[in-house]
């Protein structure tokens, strides 16, 4: 699941044939039908991450801020000022990998996506989910009933959360986080993502996302030509 999440990444980006529509159809195949998750949830968030990566309220990928997390020095100072507690903040480097990692994709990702196909009337999408969870339950009901597989599809997303979560963090948060400055587009990448050293494993166990400041700079360039 994990893989066929830096499987769908790429070709989100387009990145992966030479024309854009079958880009498209098999993102549509991989992040339906492989992990049960809609195409045009993940171009909606993902898109404006691109756009403004680590700005406060048009970067969704920071949106814990204040509710669970205090990020950046300046939003940090803002809210110390205003005397906002959400969370004891001076811990949140504790609590984030009780959180963070075990929470967001089987909390919070795993209903939302219904959430989001249903109120945008995203019928495609969900009909490319559904083949995913008709797939599972018909693969493993005979084996493990229902309580069996009600907890292996717990226990995968649990894990692919906190691998997610680790890789996805790690090239942004230790960077700039504030209001939107409007700054050119170049320095705004560039502020925001940092690269984690490259080795084998890192490659595959990160999609090659330990590259973070190529893929900004170029996000529709296969990833294994970061490192070039």
């Amino acid at each position: 699941q994990a893989q066929a999440g830096w499987l769908q990444h790429d070709f989100g980006h387009l990145s992966v044939f030479s024309t854009s529509r079958w880009n498209h159809w098999v993102h549509k195949f991989v992040i339906g039908h492989l992990k049960g998750a809609p195409a045009s949830w993940w171009n909606h968030l993902h898109f404006q991450h691109h756009a403004k990566p680590n700005c406060f309220r048009k970067d969704p990928d920071v949106n814990m801020h204040p509710l669970f997390f205090a990020l950046g020095k300046t939003l940090s100072v803002e809210l110390g000022v205003q005397k906002k507690k959400f969370m004891p903040y001076n811990h949140q480097h504790k609590y984030f990998f009780i959180i963070g990692p075990p929470a967001l994709v089987p909390l919070y990702f795993q209903w939302y996506i219904f959430y989001f196909v249903v109120q945008r009337k995203q019928w495609v999408d969900l009909a490319w989910m559904l083949t995913f969870y008709i797939r599972f339950f018909l693969t493993y009901l005979p084996l493990l009933g229902v309580t069996g597989i009600l907890g292996l599809h717990l226990l995968v997303r649990f894990i692919e959360s906190n691998w997610f979560v680790w890789i996805t963090q790690m090239n942004h948060i230790p960077m700039h986080i504030d209001y939107d400055k409007n700054v050119d587009w170049f320095s705004t990448q560039l502020q925001a993502t940092c690269n984690v050293h490259q080795s084998l494993f890192n490659d595959w166990f990160s999609g090659h996302l330990n590259f973070q400041i190529e893929h900004h700079l170029f996000p529709t360039m296969p990833r294994h030509n970061y490192w070039k």
